[in-house]
């Protein structure tokens, strides 16, 4: 759980400090990232929260990789990545 929930982190802000994530919409692009992340397929993460970015081949195999990870996971333990996330997303907006 621990290697997972940081290899997520490590994905959201990859996204955040590569400019991908910007402006007003990053809360609702990273929600949208982390739910299909966790629920749908890497297809579905193309055809949605990252459709209008130029996703390169290595960044594709580090995406169906972090895939396979959460796909591997316990419920439970998915559950408390969105837990946590919320909570990070939380915490920038008091900031």
């Amino acid at each position: 759980m621990k290697r997972s929930g940081t290899l997520l982190l490590a994905a959201l802000t990859v996204l955040c400090t590569c400019g991908l994530v910007t402006g007003e919409d990053s809360e609702e692009l990273l929600m949208d990232f982390l739910q299909t992340l966790l629920v749908g397929s890497t297809e579905e993460l193309y055809e949605g929260p990252l459709s209008k970015y130029n996703i390169n081949a290595d960044a594709k195999a580090a995406i169906a990789e972090l895939k396979s990870c959460i796909d591997g996971l316990q419920p439970m333990h998915k559950a408390e990545l969105v837990k946590l996330l919320v909570q990070v997303l939380g915490s920038q907006d008091d900031a």
